[in-house]
C-alpha cells in the first residue's frame, strides 16, 4: 500500500501539516525536526504525490524549458541542458517539460500563452537565442512567470548562468596561432545567437593579438549544424590560398568540417586544423577526436534551474552564475603544414 502523508507524520511524532512544511521547504521548521521527517520519509519509501503539492501550495511544480529548434532540433547542446534541467527538477520534486517555440513563426505568442494557460507552469528556463527575445520577455513578465537565462545577451538584472566564451574562443584561436597557422578560417553561428558573436569577436581578438590581419574571406557563415559545417567548409577550401587551420562555432559543425576534409582528399590534423566548442559527447566520437572548448552544458542547465526554483521558492533572488570552461586539446589540431 502506498505510505501516506499522515503515516510519515504518525511515525515521526508531528502532525501531518508539519510534513507538508517540510516537503514544500518552508522555513518555519526546525533543522532536527526536518531531518527526522526526511529520515522516516527516505526509510518508509515515502513519495509525495504531485497534484497533492501543488494544490497545496497553489503551484503546479511544473517547469518549462523553452528552445528554438527553427535550424538543428537534435542538437546534442541542447540535449546536454536538457538533461541538467531534469537533474535540477528531480532532486528537488518538480516535473519538467521541453518545449520548442519558433521565435520566428507566426504563431509564437498564441503558442506561448497556450503553454503557461494550459499547463500553469511555475516558471521556464530559455536557452539562446529565446533567452533575448523581446516579446517573448515582455509576455512571461505579463504572465508573472519567473525565468532564468542561459548565456543571455544582456546580464543586468537576470538570473541564470554563463560562460566567458570570447575568452575561450580567443584561447582556442591562440592555440592555433602557437603551431604555426596564419591562414585561420571561422565559420559563425546563427546570428541572432549570443555565442556567435561571442565567438567571433574572441577569434578577432587572438588574431589581431598575434599581430594577424583578420581576412573577411576566412570568415565564412554557418546554422550551428553539421550540413552548415560541411557548406562553409567546401566555401573555404575554394579560396586561392585555402585556411590551413579553421575554427568552427560549435562541434557539429566542426564535424561537417572533417567530413567535407576528408571528402576533398585533406588530411586532418596533416593537411588542416580543425577545432569546434561545446565539448559535446561527439567531439571523443570524432576521429581524430576534436580539440574543442569543454562548455559544462548538463551543468549550466541544473545550475540556471537551481536560480529558478531558489527564486520561486522565495529562498533568494537569484543570481547570473559564470562558470569555468577549459581548452580540450586534441588530435584534430596539430603544426601549420609546411
Amino acid at each position: 500500500m502506498r505510505v501516506r502523508l499522515e503515516d510519515v507524520a504518525r511515525a515521526t511524532g508531528v502532525s501531518p501539516k508539519t510534513v507538508s512544511r517540510v516537503l514544500n521547504e518552508e522555513p518555519s521548521v526546525s533543522a532536527a525536526t526536518r531531518q527526522r521527517v526526511l529520515a522516516a520519509m527516505k526509510s518508509m519509501n515515502y513519495r509525495p504525490s504531485p497534484a497533492a503539492r501543488g494544490l497545496a501550495g497553489n503551484r503546479s511544480l511544473l517547469i518549462a524549458m523553452l528552445y528554438d529548434n527553427s535550424n538543428n532540433p537534435a542538437s546534442t547542446y541542447l540535449a546536454e541542458i536538457q538533461n541538467g534541467v531534469l537533474d535540477a527538477c528531480e532532486t528537488n520534486r518538480y516535473s519538467m517539460m521541453a518545449c520548442p517555440l519558433r521565435m520566428l513563426g507566426k504563431d509564437f505568442i498564441r503558442r506561448l500563452d497556450a503553454l503557461v494557460v494550459d499547463h500553469h507552469i511555475d516558471g521556464v528556463v530559455l536557452t539562446p537565442p529565446l533567452t533575448d527575445g523581446r516579446k517573448l520577455l515582455a509576455r512571461l513578465r505579463e504572465h508573472k512567470v519567473a525565468h532564468a537565462s542561459i548565456c543571455p545577451l544582456h546580464s543586468k538584472g537576470v538570473l541564470g548562468v554563463c560562460m566567458d566564451e570570447t575568452r575561450a574562443a580567443a584561447e582556442l584561436v591562440a592555440h592555433l596561432v602557437g603551431l604555426g597557422h596564419r591562414r585561420i578560417g571561422h565559420i559563425t553561428g546563427i546570428a541572432s545567437h549570443g555565442a556567435s558573436r561571442w565567438r567571433r569577436i574572441g577569434y578577432e581578438s587572438a588574431l589581431a593579438t598575434a599581430g594577424l590581419v583578420v581576412d573577411p574571406q576566412y570568415i565564412v557563415p554557418g546554422e550551428f549544424t553539421f550540413g552548415s559545417g560541411v557548406a562553409a567548409a567546401r566555401q573555404l577550401f575554394a579560396l586561392p590560398q585555402r585556411p590551413s587551420a579553421i575554427f568552427a562555432a560549435n562541434d557539429d559543425m566542426a564535424a561537417g568540417v572533417m567530413w567535407a576534409a576528408n571528402a576533398a582528399g585533406l588530411a586532418v590534423p596533416r593537411d588542416l586544423s580543425v577545432c569546434g566548442f561545446d565539448d559535446t559527447p561527439m567531439a571523443t566520437q570524432l576521429w581524430p577526436p576534436l580539440t574543442t572548448v569543454h562548455q559544462p552544458s548538463r551543468e549550466m542547465g541544473r545550475i540556471a534551474t537551481l536560480q529558478l526554483l531558489g527564486q520561486l521558492r522565495g529562498l533568494d533572488q537569484g543570481q547570473l552564475v559564470q562558470v569555468p570552461y577549459t581548452l580540450q586539446l586534441r588530435g584534430s589540431t596539430a603544426a601549420a603544414p609546411g
